[in-house]
């Protein structure tokens, strides 16, 4: 690290651990109110910083990057994710970007877990009736839902994530289906079945868990044409980005009962989801918590400090992307 503390903008009120350690080495410029800034807001509150430490709620789109001072020599994104930064812009600019890869693994994964079983089971409906104390008591055919164990479960997207739901749902003696962009080696896939396409994963999924990366390629990839080629009845969950899904298509075929339940923590535009998924009872939705622990949290944030101190040591960042 050099003898003065690099200047460091922090976009974001980051946990008080990540805090307390950042003070430690840079001039940080925190914000404390954790207010969203506009695109001119935060030009000008990175002047003079070296370094920028956003996340997923800051869009460094191409025009940004190319206005941020030229002072900044890095950015660190504390998300697994980099949809958000545009880095063909930032490796033009000659600004290196990091992100936070492995440790939202299993915090994520769980929540996958919970999403899977939550609308399976119709739990928000079941939630509601006893919150609003609407339960008159058991029924025989009361809050029917689908048994879990020994369902077939696609994979889109066999990361690390997909991986770990993988570990997880073997635990319910489900059979596992998955589609990426290359197979797993043997020793890697338990018995998982691989699947070239989504097209060809589709038609085995009682269960369809999310988990590519949002690329223009994946933009509203689960729409009509593939949910048609579920199997009725099928349960969609998508922790991943809510830009894989399209909103539309979902909401018809959860209304029509083609699809039986999703389990939500991602949505295009959020906060501002797709208003007709809330008047559903057959979803189960959760605001992006994928991620929210204070072990992940943490992690998030020691890992981009982990990459700057890396930079400023004049190394290359373990996780760096550009």
């Amino acid at each position: 690290m050099p003898n003065t503390p690099p200047s460091l903008l922090v976009t974001r009120a980051m946990p008080s651990d990540v805090i307390s350690r950042l003070t430690q080495s840079y001039e940080a410029r925190l914000n404390d109110d954790d207010t969203l800034w506009s695109r001119e807001e935060l030009l000008e509150r990175a002047a003079g910083c070296a370094a920028i430490l956003c996340t997923s709620t800051e869009k460094m789109d191409a025009d940004t990057i190319a206005a941020l001072p030229d002072e900044v020599k890095i950015i660190a994104t504390y998300s697994v994710g980099f949809e958000h930064i545009d880095l063909t812009a930032a490796k033009d600019k000659g600004i290196v970007v990091t992100n936070t890869p492995d440790v939202l693994t299993n915090a994520t994964a769980d929540v996958a877990m919970l999403l899977i079983l939550a609308a399976a089971r119709r739990a928000y409906e079941g939630e509601r009736l006893v919150r609003e104390d609407k339960w008159t008591g058991w029924k025989p055919n009361f809050l029917v839902g689908t048994e879990v164990t020994g369902k077939r479960l696609g994979i889109f997207g066999m990361g690390r994530i997909g991986e770990a739901v993988a570990r997880r749902a073997r635990g319910f003696d489900m059979t596992i289906h998955y589609s990426k962009r290359q197979r797993l080696p043997a020793s890697q896939e338990n018995g998982a079945i691989y699947h070239e396409t989504l097209e060809a994963l589709l038609p085995h999924c009682d269960f369809l868990s999310i988990h590519c990366p949002a690329t223009p390629e994946t933009h509203h990839v689960l729409d009509r044409d593939h949910l048609a080629l579920m199997p009725d009845g099928a349960i969609v969950v998508n922790t991943a980005r809510g830009t894989i899904v399209d909103d539309a298509a979902l909401i018809d075929a959860l209304k029509s009962g083609k699809i039986a339940a999703a389990g939500l923590d991602v949505f295009e535009n959020e906060p501002k989801i797709n208003p007709a998924y809330r008047d559903l009872p057959n979803t189960f939705l959760l605001p992006h918590v994928g991620s929210a622990t204070v072990e992940t949290r943490n992690a998030m944030g020691f890992k981009c400090l982990d990459n700057l101190d890396a930079f400023f040591r004049g190394d290359s960042p373990p996780d760096r992307l550009v």
